[in-house]
C-alpha cells in the first residue's frame, strides 16, 4: 500500500495523451507503476477507465477495487520485462487444456463437457489452425506437435498488455483454447467462464457448495470478466 500513496491527496484524475500512448495524471502529476515506472497505456479507453478508478477512491486508495489500474501495473512492471516466461508459460497450458481431460462418467457429465467443450476445439482447429485431442481421464496425453507449436506461436505476437490480459483468462479458465476464445472475440466473457466451470458446477449440484467457496469463485468470476474487458479496452483507439 505505501507504493501507492495510500491517502488521496488530489482532486482530479485526468487522461494525457504521449507520444508513446495515453497516461493519467492527478492534478496534473504522473501516475507511476509501483515498480516507479511511467503509467503509459496503449489507448485512451484503457486511460480512461484507470482514470475513473483513481477518480472513485475515497480517502484511502484501495488497491483491491481498481483492477484496470493493476492490469497495467502488471503489463508493465511484470510482463514486459519477462515477456518470454509469460508467454512460455501460456503456451504450456495447450498441452495440458481443460478442454481435453473428459470424465470418464457418468454419461451425462460426459455429455455436458462433450457439448460445452468440443465447440470451441473445433474453433481452435479452424480459426487458430491448432488441434487439439480429447482424452478420456486425468493422465498426460500430449497433444500434436504441430498444434501446440501454432498455438505457442500465436501467444509470442501478442503485446506485452495482451499478454497481460490472455495471463489472467488462461490462469483462471485452465484453458489457452478459452483465453484465445475470449481475446478473439468467438464468445461472450460470460459463456467462456460457465464452459470453464462445467466440472465444478457438476459438482455442486451434487454436493452444494459453502459461503467460502462461493466467494472465491465470485472473485474468480469478477477477474475473468476484467480481463476480458482490459483486452477489448486494447482494442478500443479511438
Amino acid at each position: 500500500m505505501a507504493e501507492w500513496a495510500p491517502k488521496r491527496f488530489w482532486k482530479e484524475a485526468a487522461v494525457a495523451e504521449l507520444p508513446e500512448g495515453f497516461t493519467v495524471r492527478l492534478d496534473g502529476r504522473p501516475v507511476r507503476t509501483p515498480a516507479k515506472a511511467p503509467l503509459v497505456v496503449p489507448t485512451r479507453a484503457l486511460a480512461q477507465a484507470i482514470a475513473a478508478e483513481w477518480d472513485a477512491q475515497a480517502e484511502r486508495v484501495n488497491p483491491e477495487v481498481m483492477p484496470y489500474t493493476r492490469a497495467a501495473n502488471a503489463a508493465i512492471d511484470k510482463v514486459t520485462p519477462r515477456f518470454d516466461d509469460v508467454a512460455r508459460m501460456l503456451a504450456d497450458y495447450a498441452d495440458a487444456d481443460l478442454l481435453c481431460y473428459r470424465a470418464e462418467s457418468p454419461e451425462a457429465l460426459v455429455a455436458r463437457q462433450a457439448a460445452g467443450w468440443d465447440p470451441l476445439l473445433d474453433w481452435a482447429a479452424e480459426a487458430l489452425e491448432a488441434r487439439l485431442i480429447p482424452v478420456t481421464g486425468v493422465m498426460h496425453a500430449p497433444q500434436p506437435g504441430d498444434s501446440l507449436r501454432a498455438l505457442g506461436n500465436r501467444v509470442f505476437t501478442l503485446t506485452p498488455f495482451e499478454l497481460t490480459a490472455l495471463h489472467d483468462l488462461v490462469t483462471i479458465s485452465g484453458s489457452l483454447v478459452i483465453g484465445f476464445a475470449a481475446i478473439h472475440g468467438h464468445r461472450e466473457a460470460a459463456d467462456l467462464w460457465a464452459v470453464s466451470r462445467i466440472d465444478e458446477i457438476w459438482q455442486e449440484e451434487f454436493w452444494g457448495t459453502d459461503e467460502e467457496a462461493m466467494a472465491r469463485t465470485k472473485n474468480r468470476c469478477n477477474a475473468f470478466h476484467h480481463a476480458a474487458k482490459f483486452h477489448a479496452m486494447l482494442q478500443r483507439r479511438a
